[in-house]
């Protein structure tokens, strides 16, 4: 049995992320404007304040500022995004 190449980080590469409120550094990939993946590392996880706040049962839905911070690398082309008819579907809210 051949094993089907995964082309997909060839139009869209993973690329490092630092939240802008605690540092945590993730790598990120976007294949959308509505889809994004995150891979998350061990000194990430323990680096995430809002991880470290959450339950203490392995439940992690997701850190907001994260999201807010690869929202903004996006629009500003450092998280690149292929091209997508809808483009951005939201602008992020400034943080003061």
């Amino acid at each position: 049995m051949t094993v089907r190449q995964d082309n997909r980080l060839l139009d869209a590469p993973m690329v490092p992320v630092g939240c802008r409120q605690c540092g945590a550094r993730v790598q990120v990939r976007k294949s959308s404007w509505q889809q994004t993946s995150v891979q998350w590392d061990t000194e990430a996880m323990d680096t995430c304040l809002e991880r470290r706040a959450g339950p203490d049962d392995g439940r992690f839905i997701a850190c907001e500022a994260l999201r807010e911070t690869i929202a903004h690398a996006a629009l500003d082309g450092h998280v690149p995004v292929p091209d997508d008819h809808y483009g951005p579907v939201a602008t992020v809210p400034e943080t003061p």
